[in-house]
């Protein structure tokens, strides 16, 4: 069986990246990068009633140097706090993102979301809102630069766009599709 047989700090920051040494099954070692930043949590706010959810776009410098993309549409996700289950830190960022209170979550799953170079697991729920619910303005934490825009959208559009290739942020997508799967009267 593999093990890790040492592990460097390469660098600390908001992240830290590590150089670790592992030693395969059959005695070689290799060398491979791992970038930690701690755990993620993300939920899909959607209204049963008028059949709508709400996302945000948010600058993505990533994105932006890779393929030229500023912003992606995405449901409201961040990093767990210390302290915080993803329920809770999937409530504050719904809070804090789109403006929402959501009490009830749904539990979808606990995944990784790169597993080849990073330790981030993420937490993914779908929560149920009202208007009502929508009690204050969202757009991030002040201070933060988090540059986001909130959108109320159809879920039959964002069921389209993932039919055609166009939801491109995976969290964002798999929460979409779930969704679909689990109450598909309310994409028609």
């Amino acid at each position: 069986m593999p093990e890790i047989i040492d592990v460097e700090a390469k660098y600390r920051g908001w992240c830290t990246l590590y150089l670790a040494t592992v030693r395969l099954a059959d005695g070689r070692t290799i060398t491979r990068a791992i970038e930690d930043h701690g755990n993620a949590a993300c939920v899909l706010p959607y209204d049963p009633d008028r059949r709508t959810a709400l996302m945000i776009h948010q600058l993505r410098p990533p994105t932006l140097h890779a393929g030229g993309v500023a912003t992606l549409l995405e449901a409201p996700a961040g990093l767990i706090d210390r302290g915080e289950d993803g329920a809770t830190a999937a409530q504050r960022e719904a809070m804090e993102e789109v403006g929402v209170r959501l009490t009830a979550l749904e539990a979808v799953a606990d995944v990784w979301t790169m597993p080849g170079v990073s330790t981030e697991r993420m937490a993914l729920f779908l929560g149920v809102y009202a208007q009502a619910d929508r009690i204050a303005q969202g757009g991030g934490v002040d201070g933060e630069h988090e540059e986001i825009e909130v959108i109320e959208m159809p879920l039959a559009e964002l069921a389209a766009m993932a039919d055609q290739g166009r939801l491109t942020d995976l969290k964002t997508f798999a929460l979409v599709q779930t969704l679909r799967m689990k109450r598909p009267e309310l994409f028609v």
